[in-house]
Order: structure tokens, then sequence, then C-alpha cells
């Protein structure tokens, strides 16, 4: 007599427990991670306590409207492209001598506008810029 048989079985491994405590470990994870988002930083814009500024015939000033538009010395610049700025900037820069450029951005304007700004002036050759500022006296006035 023979009780034990024929042990041809293999011996299997059950993965359904093991992929269900994996499962509920993912779901506790993801309900317990917060995820922080920086879609937009509160910034504080540089005042200056410096006298008010003098007229000097040597200054270009390129104004940056908070919808991107352009204007250059207080004449509308068509289009928002850099090539069109360089070159209107070019035309500012042969009326005078020994130039320097002047950006005067709103506070809401985008970063990127006034990068294309900077591209415009490395393009047309004119290496002195500086960014206006408001008066920190004007800039407690106006509620900042």
């Amino acid at each position: 007599m023979n009780f034990r048989g024929d042990r041809n079985d293999e011996p299997e491994i059950n993965l359904i427990p093991f992929i269900d405590v994996l499962l509920v470990i993912l779901i506790f994870l993801m309900l317990s991670t917060t995820y922080s988002k920086f879609t937009e930083l509160q910034l504080t814009l540089p005042v200056s306590d410096a006298d008010q500024a003098r007229d000097r015939p040597s200054e270009i000033i390129v104004a940056v409207s908070a919808d991107g538009r352009y204007s250059i010395d207080k004449q509308a610049v068509e289009g928002r492209s850099v090539e069109l700025l360089a070159a209107a900037m070019r035309a500012a820069a042969q009326q005078r001598q020994d130039p320097f450029l002047i950006i005067s951005a709103d506070a809401t304007a985008a970063h990127q506008s006034v990068i294309n700004v900077l591209d415009a002036a490395r393009r047309a050759g004119l290496p002195r810029v500086t960014f206006a500022a408001q008066n920190s006296s004007a800039a407690a006035a106006g509620g900042q």
C-alpha cells in the first residue's frame, strides 16, 4: 500500500493578498501626500529713495505695459517681436550720442516682456541698460 501518492504539484505563491496590501499602501500614500503649487509668487518691486530723475537727452525710455505692449520714448511700437523692438531701438539710438536704455515696466507685466526688451537691446547694440523704479513715498501712497 502506497499512502503517499505522487507529489508532482509545485508549490505556488498566492499574489492576491500581496497585491491587496500594496494597493492599500498606495491609496494611503496618495491620500496623505500634499502637493505644493508654486503657480504665483507675491513679489515686492524695488523702490528707490533717489532724487527725481532729470531729463537727459541720451536716455531711451522703453515702457512695457501690463499686456505686453511696448513704447519707446512715448512712441508705440507696432508688434511685439524682438526684431521690431530692436529696429525701433536702433532708430532711437541713431539720434543720440552714447545712449543708455531705461526700462520702465508695469508691475504686472510678464517677465518675458522685460526679457524681450533686454534681448532687443543686446541686438541693437545698447550695452547700457537700467531699470526704472518708483520713489518709496509714491509706493507708500499707491498702497504697495
